[in-house]
């Protein structure tokens, strides 16, 4: 007897199960009404995968901590608004030069990032660059030789000017 992870029932009869890409134990009846119970496998397929020689490999991931990652410069909102008056633009000619709306060309330049492919848009039609390298982010340690948390005196004795 144990306890159900997904309904909090105590004291029931739980069975380990697949939930989402989490193992859970839940109790019968949710696993009945959530349809948590272990799916059949289709007849082709469970005849492709007891063929030998034909096996899936999956793709190799490339190590993305291995190759310095991108990021969207802080300013990109005013950077897209300099670039378009500078080509004399309108917001509404800026959207139908890159194929988008209207409120696409808004939204990001009152500063809601845009999507990866929209940015690629923006910098290929406007001649400018939003994406950069990310360096390491500097920190500072307040306080030298104890192990104290930052106060609120540190904080206003470090940014007081």
């Amino acid at each position: 007897m144990g306890e159900c992870e997904v309904c909090g029932a105590m004291k029931v009869s739980t069975r380990s199960v697949l939930m989402g890409k989490a193992q859970v134990n839940a109790c019968l009846r949710c696993v009945e009404k959530l349809g948590l119970a272990p799916k059949s496998v289709a007849p082709g397929i469970k005849m492709s995968n007891n063929r030998t020689g034909n096996s899936y490999k999956p793709k190799r991931r490339n190590n993305i901590m291995s190759k310095s990652e991108k990021e969207l410069v802080d300013d990109f909102a005013s950077r897209i608004s300099n670039a378009r008056m500078s080509k004399g633009w309108n917001q509404a000619e800026l959207g139908k030069r890159m194929a988008e709306t209207v409120n696409v060309i808004k939204s990001a330049e009152s500063g809601k990032p845009p999507t990866d492919s929209v940015i690629k848009k923006f910098e290929r039609v406007l001649g400018i660059v939003l994406m950069e390298i990310s360096g390491p982010v500097e920190t500072s340690r307040v306080v030298k030789g104890n192990n104290r948390g930052m106060t609120l005196g540190d904080y206003f004795n470090q940014n007081g000017d």
